[in-house]
């Protein structure tokens, strides 16, 4: 909704149509809902006189410090049309992003859930009836066989270890990442080390903080205050730390790409750009094309790691489903034989 509404701001500002007509068709055309409310309040104070960021600021939940400072400074320099269509521009290129990431999981979430379903309804309901019958012929049973039975006896027994326990280390992690920072840095850090998805995630963030950095800087805004909202609008905490030791850095008087360098977040690419732009008075625009390049970058690999966990995926489920019929299988064969005799 509220990248909609920005493109749709920054079109009806660039037509010349004022902030607040604006506002009032845009809140005109909007269905009724908690984002309809807000616009209403906008549109009440910025007719009454308040600055368009300042009304935001009172909706931080809708619109973050990112969006109100970037308008903030589109307002003091008379060309906010502009700075909408940049806002507009980075909040679409950004929901393409999330987008892309999500559609990629939803095949190989959905052919997880399927394949731990199966699985569990074979171990907890299936291979016990097995077990039954051979116990009536009283056969020496192989080892993948014993192991099978061994693991399906525990999974019934203790059945609500099994799946209980998954769901409450889930939920606890989920807690955790909500109320501890140190947990949530520890988890961040091992993501970004974790072999095939680790460099995704760290052009992932490279390419996020480049485009909010460029974008800020390009708007008007002081590059100390750029790097405090970045550092607020991440949800990384790798990143959140990095981002603060380089603005600690850049108050202290220095330049940008040494820090960055210095957090183990950036690679030697970034920081060399970011070094060029700094010399050359085009650190926005540096940015904004290490933002492109990584957003390409990105784009690219997660397509090539998914095309990879797709087969994988297939491979393992077609591992175990083989081990279970072998195990199961293996033993009738011995009593179809005997039967036979």
């Amino acid at each position: 909704l509220v990248t909609d509404f920005t493109v749709q701001l920054a079109t009806l500002s660039e037509a010349g149509i004022p902030i607040v007509k604006a506002l009032t068709i845009l809140e005109g055309q909007t269905r009724p809902g908690p984002f309809k409310y807000v616009l209403q309040d906008l549109t009440e104070d910025v007719a009454a006189g308040t600055p368009l960021s300042e009304a935001m600021g009172k909706h931080g939940h809708v619109f973050d410090p990112l969006y109100s400072s970037m308008v903030r400074a589109g307002e003091a320099g008379g060309v906010l049309d502009r700075i909408l269509v940049r806002l507009a521009t980075f909040r679409e290129k950004a929901a393409a992003i999330r987008a892309k990431v999500v559609g990629a999981m939803i095949y190989p979430a959905v052919l997880t859930f399927v394949a731990l379903v199966v699985v569990s309804f074979v171990i907890v309901w299936v291979i016990p009836k097995f077990q039954g019958i051979f116990e009536t012929f009283d056969i020496s049973l192989p080892g993948a066989t014993q192991l099978l039975l061994d693991v399906s006896g525990f999974a019934v027994k203790y059945w609500y270890l099994v799946f209980g326990l998954p769901v409450v280390l889930f939920l606890l992690h989920g807690f955790l990442m909500r109320r501890s920072q140190g947990y949530r840095y520890r988890m961040h850090k091992l993501l970004l080390n974790t072999p095939g998805f680790g460099p995704v995630v760290r052009k992932s963030i490279t390419a996020s903080f480049s485009r909010t950095f460029g974008t800020l800087i390009q708007a008007g805004v002081p590059h100390l205050d750029a790097l405090a909202i970045v550092r607020d609008a991440t949800g990384n905490e790798v990143l959140l730390e990095g981002v603060e030791n380089i603005r600690r850095t850049v108050r202290e008087g220095e330049g940008i790409a040494r820090p960055m360098g210095e957090t183990g977040i950036f690679d030697d690419l970034v920081t060399n750009m970011v070094d060029v732009g700094e010399a050359t008075g085009e650190l926005d625009n540096m940015l904004l094309k290490v933002a492109d390049a990584y957003e390409v970058s990105v784009d690219r690999q997660i397509d090539a790691l998914f095309k990879l966990l797709e087969p994988a995926l297939l491979i393992v489920m077609a591992v175990f489903v083989g081990f279970i019929v072998v195990a199961l299988f293996l033993p009738l064969m011995e009593i179809m034989g005997s039967l036979g005799q």
